[in-house]
């Protein structure tokens, strides 16, 4: 009986054993496309609640271990995602049906609402990660450019780290913010932080452009909005890891300002009897020929420019469960600048996290981001400082001038006394400058979104979120006391060397509730609601202060006995200091409605309450509204069949605000109450001066914009595109208007004033091969086309003179105003002009003469195109920007061109051996020494057309294919090379034809940079 138990119970622990181990095992499958029976590479297959998953490889096939009982989901972008139980079989086939929800483009409206693009009544054009991963800027704002019609982004600085200017629908204020508002996972935020933000850890970024979009952010919205959403993980996700390394090397983009060498600079100051060409040849006088041969030829732009050399490095983790999701970054971005002294350091991190309930009624999110940056950056960029501007240097010194003159600061400051004071010297104060000169910004910034959720009933849901942008910069300058700059200032009362401290710290808090109502009825009709309420409150504090003394670094070395000051006694270790504290706040409620019939036809409506600090009284409150509605044409039954997959005719109007009239940052201090300052009066005494009068009815500027859209689909898709029109109007400009002389000050900030704004832009996408054999090609283009006018500026004298440009009625912001500039004087070499009259002259009034040129720095046309190609692996991509009708003043190019201020100091340009002689009467370069080139100085002689084509963006490189991956532990193996500003091709000779500035002086260029890349997935 015992063995016949024993043999039993050994059957049954054999069954068992045997039983358990059938739980797991290996289930095998392919994945195939439900719409074309093509196997799919690239699917997600995760035990659903676990870490565990594969993909399938190129030819959809899929192995993964799992036991009976379990769910696998599998899932890719584009497709609907489908959920299998394990059971006895150990093959299963799977055919995933097209999600259109994700292939339809989906848009963000503003406040997370997003529909997809048949749906949406409203200009909004969405950038994905794909074009912002991988690219060496600092800012993901530069990867932007030529990507959207309408959004216009001018760099005008290869500085690292440096802003651009964005402007959407042309210019839109004359004295306020021109720029868009930012808005990163729905925190509000000034352009000038992005270089502290990762562009790696972006997922998308949208640009609103009409006032469907931007009248739901009231009285910021008036210039557009941008829209930053950053990475999150994915539900039943396996644990992701992403590591991305680029390594770029920028170089100087080369002018065309044809610059003198020193044998030509030498023998033209010889013959024009100035400079040393004239004064260092035997006993004191010109140089002989032999020793202007003989001279040496430095390339200041080699000396004061370098290969600027970029690392990022990204490492990312993502991963998800049936209720929690995860995305979280490591950077480090290290750029160097091809000017000495700028560089550009990013430590950064961000944690997004997001979840649910069981049931999906309570949903939760956090993202965190902190960085910290440190810039070196090149000051006084742009002036006119021949010791403090490196680029003045690099591009005016004289060739003949050597890095080996240069041996101390002392040594400097003492020939710059016995050879009289003369510039011919700058290069070697800029050397000086690089060795006893400091500016350095560090900043940490940090960004937290805390929001939830919870779906009251199937069609009511509440939410509400709180978040904090948090800035803390730190500014050090420091000037040595041994620097030729603190000998050349100081003085018996005075000691130049100095160490400045600013610590400037912001913090704005956005808190949003709200409550959305959704629900179809008869299965055809639509709707839904919307009611939010938003406040936010902005702090801003700071305090610098100036020491000399205190800081080792502000003393000069003794001789032997430590350190001794240079400067009088009295004013050591006192400082000078200084603080500020300022506050804002905006309080806000509002609403949306959306009704859609049948995916037919839809309507939006916004309504939107505002209360700013920065008004006085009743004026604080505007209210901002839009309506807009859309006609799916394709939906119609006459529509079937044709080769006209979508075709959607949208139209919208409405209003919104501008409350940066004051100046250009969201944290803008209220100047409406700073109506005195304070100075030195009567013996010493304190007094307060009067600065403005008060305006208690200054309002905020508001726009009122109308667009109709159409978009299309043709051909199975494979042409797509939109067109828009479009028509902006601002009125209550923001204008300092004059006074009389008896009110103590000259102007008076009131809202006069309206301008305009009007356009067309259009969006094309044309799948030009999709071949079976793996090769596909894709066009793309955008442009736009806008013209500003200012419609009035009453309370004026009808003109407001700016020096060379003006704003007057009936014409574009900034339109130049200047002479008429008509050659070169046969007779005796000076420079011919045009008088008011039309008459030539060689005087010009320029306060008569100037005529209006009607051409501005604004450009009338702008846009991109490029082409993206594939073939088994391998991909090209390019991106060109272009822009036409636009015009600046190149004050290099004049101050090169003029033997007057340059000819014995600065190099000049080899046009000038053009110049006019009695035997060279037919040139258009007047003589070295005509008499009126003063005369040019308001004249359109260097108004220069800046219109340019740019290869803004090319990269070639190799995707390995999935079935190469099988058996290594990596998803994903990419590598590429790329540039970017490779190519310009434009009339403007100098560095770089792109530019917000009316005018170009010494202004740091754009580089041209090219990188190499890897990028895995494992």
């Amino acid at each position: 009986m015992k063995s016949k138990f024993t043999w039993i119970l050994t059957l049954c622990l054999a069954f068992f054993i045997q039983f358990s181990f059938a739980q797991e095992k290996t289930v095998s499958g392919t994945v195939t496309s439900k719409s074309d029976q093509m196997t799919m590479p690239g699917v997600n297959v995760v035990v659903q609640g676990t870490s565990r998953g594969v993909q399938t490889d190129f030819n959809g096939e899929f192995s993964i271990k799992a036991s009976v009982g379990e769910r696998l989901v599998i899932s890719i972008v584009g497709s609907k995602p489908v959920t299998v139980v394990v059971g006895a079989q150990n093959r299963i086939n799977v055919q995933l049906e097209d999600d259109t929800t994700v292939l339809e483009n989906v848009i963000v409206e503003g406040y997370n609402v997003t529909k997809t693009k048949a749906k949406s009544n409203v200009a909004s054009v969405t950038v994905s990660s794909k074009t912002i991963e991988g690219r060496p800027n600092a800012s993901f704002i530069q990867t932007l450019q030529a990507q959207v019609s309408g959004l216009n982004i001018t760099s005008g600085t290869g500085q690292p780290g440096g802003n651009s200017q964005i402007i959407i629908r042309g210019t839109g204020s004359i004295n306020g913010k021109v720029e868009p508002l930012f808005v990163i996972d729905g925190i509000p935020l000034n352009s000038d932080n992005f270089r502290s933000i990762n562009p790696d850890d972006i997922e998308s970024v949208s640009v609103l452009k009409d006032a469907g979009a931007t009248s739901i952010y009231g009285n910021r919205g008036a210039n557009g909005v941008i829209i930053v959403k950053t990475k999150k993980g994915s539900f039943d996700s396996a644990l992701g890891v992403k590591y991305s390394s680029t390594t770029g090397f920028s170089t100087l983009q080369k002018t065309k300002y044809n610059l003198m060498n020193s044998q030509e600079l030498l023998t033209t100051e010889r013959a024009y009897g100035r400079g040393r060409g004239f004064t260092t040849g035997p006993n004191g006088g010109p140089m002989t020929d032999a020793q202007i041969a003989a001279a040496p030829n430095t390339d200041w732009n080699d000396y004061f420019f370098r290969t600027g050399v970029t690392q990022n490095q990204v490492l990312s983790l993502s991963a998800g469960g049936k209720n929690m999701t995860s995305f979280t970054s490591l950077g480090y971005f290290d750029q160097q600048g091809i000017l000495k002294g700028s560089d550009l350091k990013r430590f950064s991190f961000r944690s997004n996290i997001s979840g649910k309930s069981n049931n999906e009624k309570l949903t939760y999110s956090t993202t965190t981001s902190i960085n910290f940056s440190r810039r070196n950056e090149a000051n006084a960029i742009g002036t006119g400082g021949v010791n403090q501007n490196y680029v003045l240097g690099a591009n005016n010194s004289a060739p003949y001038i050597t890095p080996s003159e240069y041996s101390t600061s002392a040594q400097l400051f003492a020939d710059y006394g016995t050879q009289g004071g003369t510039l011919l010297l700058t290069p070697l104060f800029l050397i000086d400058k690089l060795k006893t000169f400091e500016n350095r910004i560090d900043e940490l910034k940090g960004l937290i979104n805390i929001e939830g959720g919870y779906k009251i009933t199937k069609d009511l849901s509440i939410g509400t979120s709180i978040a904090l942008d948090y800035t803390q910069q730190n500014l050090y300058t420091w000037q040595s006391p041994s620097a030729f700059n603190s000998l050349l200032f100081a003085g018996a009362a005075t000691a130049p060397e100095f160490e400045d401290q600013l610590f400037e710290r912001d913090a704005a808090i956005t808190s949003n509730t709200r409550l959305n109502y959704n629900r179809t009825f008869n299965e055809k009709h639509t709707v839904n609601a919307g009611a939010y309420v938003e406040y936010i409150k902005a702090h801003r504090n700071g305090f610098n202060f100036r020491q000399r003394g205190l800081n080792p670094k502000t003393t000069s070395p003794g001789a032997g006995t430590g350190y001794i000051l240079d400067g009088p006694a009295n004013d050591r270790f006192v400082p000078t200091v200084g603080a500020f504290k300022q506050e804002t706040g905006l309080f806000s409620y509002f609403g949306t409605a959306d009704y859609d019939y049948d995916s037919k036809y839809g309507f939006g409506a916004t309504i939107r309450r505002d209360a700013s600090s920065r008004f006085a009284g009743d004026n604080r409150w505007g209210t901002f509204y839009s309506l807009s509605g859309r006609w799916n044409i394709d939906k119609e039954a006459f529509m079937q069949g044709s080769v006209i997959n979508a075709l959607k005719l949208r139209g919208s109007y409405g209003t919104s605000g501008n409350q940066d009239v004051l100046n250009g940052t969201y944290l803008a201090l209220n100047n409406t109450r700073e109506l005195y300052t304070t100075g030195v009066g009567y013996n010493g005494t304190q007094s307060f001066i009067l600065s403005q009068l008060a305006v208690p009815d200054l309002r905020w500027e508001t726009t009122a914009q109308a667009n109709i859209g159409l978009d299309f689909e043709v051909f199975k898709g494979r042409l797509s595109g939109s067109f828009d029109v479009y028509r902006k109007k601002t009125t209550d400009l923001f204008i300092p208007v004059p006074l009389s002389a008896v009110n103590a000050t000259p102007t008076i900030n009131a809202n006069f004033g309206a301008l305009e704004n009007k356009g067309v832009e259009a969006t094309l996408n044309y799948d030009l091969i999709k071949s079976a054999n793996g090769f596909n090609l894709t066009l793309n283009f955008n442009g736009a086309y806008n013209k500003n006018t200012i419609l009035d500026i009453a309370g004026t004298t009808g003109l407001i003179d700016n020096g060379t440009t003006v704003i007057q009625e009936g014409v574009t912001i900034d339109e130049f105003f200047l002479t008429r500039y008509q050659g070169v004087n046969p007779a005796n070499g000076n420079l011919l002009f045009l008088n008011a009259a039309g008459e030539i002259t060689e005087n010009p009034n320029p306060t008569v003469d100037r005529v209006l040129t009607g051409k501005s720095r604004i450009p009338l046309y702008q846009g991109g195109f490029g082409f993206d190609s594939s073939y088994k692996g391998f991909f090209l991509t390019t991106n060109f920007s272009y822009a036409a009708e636009v015009y600046r003043i190149d004050f290099d190019l004049q101050g090169l061109q003029n033997p007057t201020n340059n000819v014995g100091v600065f190099n000049i340009s080899a046009d000038l051996l053009n110049a006019w002689t009695a035997d060279n009467r037919v040139t258009d370069i007047p003589a070295l020494r005509a008499a009126n080139y003063a005369a040019q100085n308001n004249s359109d002689r260097y108004l220069v057309d800046a219109s340019y084509v740019r290869l803004r963006f090319a990269s070639f490189g190799y995707d390995v294919p999935k079935k190469l991956l099988d058996k290594t532990p990596f998803k994903t193996v990419k590598a590429f090379v790329q540039g970017e500003n490779l190519v310009t091709f434009s009339k403007w000779r100098g560095w770089d034809a792109e530019s917000p500035r009316t005018a170009d002086q010494y202004q740091y260029p754009t580089p041209k940079i090219v990188s190499v890349g890897l990028q895995l997935e494992f």
